[in-house]
């Protein structure tokens, strides 16, 4: 990236010579009796503006790059340094077009005016991505519902945001579905955000449910049922739920965090209704619920003196 830069920075100043040279020996007239100057004269400027704009680009953007290990970080740091960049290069190269910087400013606060009519969506989403650059929102690759759209953020740029779909139409279960929904970024100026992975608190809470007859001992149930979870994401989520709490302790919410996997019962009906829950990464939700549902059905089979289940089929 910085060897590119180099080269384009050299470039520019290669073509800016150009175009002295063609001030110098009277050529920004004519060229070889023809009305040919004027044009190459301002075509080796643009030239030239443009070229140390993208080796000023190159250069700025590797030295950051080089520094930034993380991910969303350097996606950020490239975006901005894109819309910086070609907006420092198309005012300069229409400076140099017009040669009147006062005209210049003049002309693009009354272009900016005309735009912000003309050009309202695209503003808006521009707008959007400084909101979510600064208050973050979300990054790329968390997992997030934004309006009907749920699945992980693959790309952020200058007015759209690129979803991978999870859910959908195709599939369900928090399943990818293989599509790219593309969102304006003005959406998160008018609508709810969900971040199911966002900095700080990168799980959350899950429940599985099951449904077991009256005749059940539910003290036994409600024991039993929590130890399966605890063996395969005790530790796990202990480790997970400290970092929760850390997280509470910076806001005035409290709340009662439990590090262990825990059961509530809910009367229904015909039936009860045994509801484990527990902490687990959002991209593991569905594999874990499975596994815990068929450890879980086989340990209560293994004790059908003690646990039973609904025999209705409407359960």
């Amino acid at each position: 990236m910085r060897h590119t830069g180099t080269v384009s920075l050299l470039g520019a100043i290669g073509l800016y010579a150009g175009s002295r040279a063609v001030q110098r020996f009277g050529l920004d007239e004519t060229v070889f009796g023809l009305a040919f100057g004027p044009p190459l004269l301002l075509g080796l400027s643009v030239a030239a503006v443009l070229l140390a704009a993208y080796g000023g680009y190159r250069l700025v953007g590797g030295a950051l790059l080089a520094r930034t290990t993380n991910k969303r970080g350097r996606h950020d740091v490239r975006n901005v340094l894109r819309l910086g960049f070609g907006a420092l290069a198309i005012v300069t190269a229409f400076g140099v077009v017009t040669r009147n910087w006062v005209s210049v400013l003049f002309s693009l606060g009354v272009v900016g005016v005309a735009i912000t009519f003309a050009l309202q969506q695209p503003l808006f989403s521009l707008i959007g991505w400084l909101y979510i650059v600064t208050k973050r929102p979300y990054g790329v690759g968390d997992r997030i519902a934004i309006e009907d759209t749920r699945g992980d953020v693959a790309a952020i740029d200058f007015f759209t945001t690129e979803v991978w779909e999870i859910d959908g139409e195709l599939v369900s279960s928090n399943q990818p579905s293989g599509r790219i929904v593309t969102v304006p970024n003005s959406v998160v100026l008018s609508s709810h955000v969900i971040n199911f992975h966002g900095e700080g608190v990168p799980h959350v809470w899950n429940e599985l449910s099951i449904q077991v007859a009256y005749e059940t001992d539910l003290a036994f149930a409600t024991d039993l049922m929590p130890e399966i979870p605890d063996r395969q994401l005790g530790d796990e989520m202990a480790t997970h739920v400290a970092e929760y709490r850390h997280r509470l302790e910076e806001t005035p919410v409290e709340l009662d965090v439990n590090d262990r996997p825990t059961v509530n019962v809910v009367q229904r009906e015909s039936w009860v209704e045994l509801r484990l829950r527990y902490l687990v990464h959002p991209r593991r939700g569905t594999r874990t619920r499975n596994a815990l549902y068929r450890e879980i059905l086989d340990t209560f089979n293994d004790h059908p003196d003690r646990v039973k289940f609904p025999v209705s089929r409407n359960r």
